[in-house]
């Protein structure tokens, strides 16, 4: 029997508690440390409610946790392009979950293990997760010359670290659309949407084909890629199917969370923590061989 991998989380925002709970499901994977820079935060509580090792010195504790070969970094942005460097050094593999773009773009039913680096990944955010697999599919019966996807999530999922990392989400997934979807143009939108009751995570992909479409071919490249998520995301559906409309084709994407820190609605946890686990048990084949 292989032997679990040692891991840590970095950053104990809402993203961590769902990240724990995902964790210690995994057969592969071993959590180490919690670490955070707030001793009173939610995420640390938690962590030590679960019976975790915590620390709120930051990346002092991520770094000095020797036995921990894999960082789960769910802090910002910016606070990522800082720590990326010590983390390398220090022969971390780091799991960003921001939108930093340190490393390659990572989506796992599109592109895990394709000339992946073996010390950092981004998980670019998750809209990405959730639309570059529908704009892949697409481009699987058809090039798109022009994508635009639009993410649409409850406000009371959005953490600070979310709203502080805004631009840095458009960005990055925008170019993610292009670089792992295959799209040769893009733009991304992020809306909050502050209802109350909240919503589940809601997405829509328009894509502009570059040639004939025949939609039925693009509708069963769709729900191949659609059973690809769900075996990482069960969630994940479809809600809208495939349409065209005038020069550009239309998909509509819903991702239910599975309620393990927040509740359901919370769908943009649950894609990006199960990717990020995702990415972890294949850097823990990688590393045992």
């Amino acid at each position: 029997m292989k032997k679990k991998t040692g891991v840590e989380i970095f950053g104990s925002g809402n993203i961590g508690p769902a990240l724990m709970s995902k964790i210690r499901r995994n057969p592969n994977l071993e959590l180490k440390l919690v670490a955070g820079i707030d001793l009173q935060s939610e995420g640390l509580a938690r962590a030590r409610e679960l019976g975790y090792a915590t620390s709120a010195e930051g990346i002092k504790a991520v770094l000095e946790c020797s036995d921990a070969a894999i960082v789960f970094d769910a802090t910002s942005a910016r606070t990522h392009k800082e720590h990326a460097p010590m983390l390398e050094k220090a022969n971390k593999v780091a799991i960003d979950l921001t939108p930093a773009k340190v490393g390659p773009s990572v989506v796992p039913c599109v592109n895990l293990g394709k000339g992946i680096s073996k010390s950092n990944v981004n998980l670019i955010s998750c809209g990405a997760q959730a639309t570059i697999p529908i704009v892949h599919a697409i481009g699987q019966c058809v090039p798109v010359k022009y994508a635009e996807i639009v993410a649409t999530v409850s406000s009371k999922s959005a953490g600070p670290g979310t709203r502080q990392n805004i631009d840095e989400f458009t960005r990055t997934t925008a170019k993610g659309v292009m670089e792992v979807g295959g799209a040769a143009e893009s733009k991304a939108i992020i809306v909050l949407n502050p209802a109350d009751p909240p919503i589940i995570m809601r997405n829509t992909i328009y894509a502009m084909p570059d040639g004939k479409v025949a939609i039925d071919e693009v509708c069963a490249s769709v729900e191949k890629a659609v059973e690809a998520v769900r075996k990482y995301v069960p969630g994940y559906e479809v809600t809208v199917a495939p349409f065209q409309n005038g020069d550009h084709i239309v998909v509509g994407v819903e991702v239910v969370g599975a309620g393990d820190y927040l509740p359901k609605y919370a769908g943009n946890l649950d894609i990006i923590t199960a990717a990020a686990v995702a990415v972890a048990e294949h850097y823990h084949h990688t590393l045992n061989g």
